[in-house]
């Protein structure tokens, strides 16, 4: 089984690049089955039931979420139902699943969504007692985690916490591709951060000279995506027979 995963997919750029690379990675790769995180789908601030729509008609099997999950309202209404994961470390009661089951050749895959704590802002549980809690219910073939945190330490730490229980443990939010993809010594397959989708010339998918001003001025500017024609995508390619991580980057 190949799985393909495609890290912080950035507005409606992240969608054009989608469109534009995933049939030559598909040709290329034959995977099976297409995950991604999609918290910035939404001009760079959530998820909207349009924007979800459209990855499901891309063949798009699971989508994991993260600090912006609820930054739109509208999820609320279609979460509980959607092939969306949002963060486990949320309070119970948070709408949207914990884990996402999916089956495939008779094999139970589980996506599970974690956030970190350092420097993310959020007051959510800890990620390491909650995957811990969480890996007593779930019964899967294969296990895939995004870890969605901002520190890299933090992303290892889990990483070599779940190794041996976990299949990959794939790290997003900092939308910079990092060249560390391995396997750990128990056999987890990892990766530091799967990088951006979107906008090649934006800084992290928003408008270059917005963020400068933001620098230069010390103001709240409000960020918006880059508008720029270039294009990227950034992933991982799982093989889940060979155990291998190999990274997947295609750009204009």
């Amino acid at each position: 089984m190949k799985i393909l995963v495609i890290g912080d997919i950035y507005g409606k750029k992240g969608l054009d690049a989608l469109k534009k690379f995933l049939p030559e990675i598909k040709r290329d790769t034959n995977y099976h089955l297409l995950i991604v995180n999609g918290e910035n789908l939404a001009d760079g601030l959530g998820i909207r039931e349009a924007d979800y729509k459209e990855l499901m008609n891309l063949g798009v099997h699971a989508v994991t979420l993260g600090n912006h999950s609820f930054s739109k309202q509208e999820l609320f209404t279609f979460i509980n139902d959607a092939n969306i994961v949002r963060p486990a470390n949320y309070p119970e009661k948070t709408p949207g699943k914990s884990v996402l089951m999916i089956n495939f050749n008779d094999k139970k895959i589980a996506v599970i969504n974690i956030m970190g704590q350092i420097f993310m802002h959020d007051p959510l549980s800890d990620p390491f007692t909650t995957l811990d809690q969480l890996l007593e219910t779930v019964e899967a073939d294969e296990i895939i985690v995004d870890v969605h945190a901002e520190a890299t330490s933090e992303k290892l730490a889990i990483a070599h916490y779940l190794d041996g229980r976990v299949t990959a443990v794939l790290g997003t939010h900092t939308h910079v591709q990092t060249n560390d993809a391995m396997t750990l010594p128990k056999g987890t397959l990892y990766i530091t951060d799967l990088g951006m989708t979107g906008s090649k010339y934006g800084i992290l998918g928003a408008d270059k000279d917005l963020v400068m001003e933001r620098f230069l001025t010390k103001m709240p500017v409000r960020l918006r995506p880059h508008k720029g024609k270039e294009l990227q995508l950034n992933g991982v390619l799982l093989d889940l027979v060979q155990k291998r991580i190999n990274i997947i980057h295609k750009s204009d």
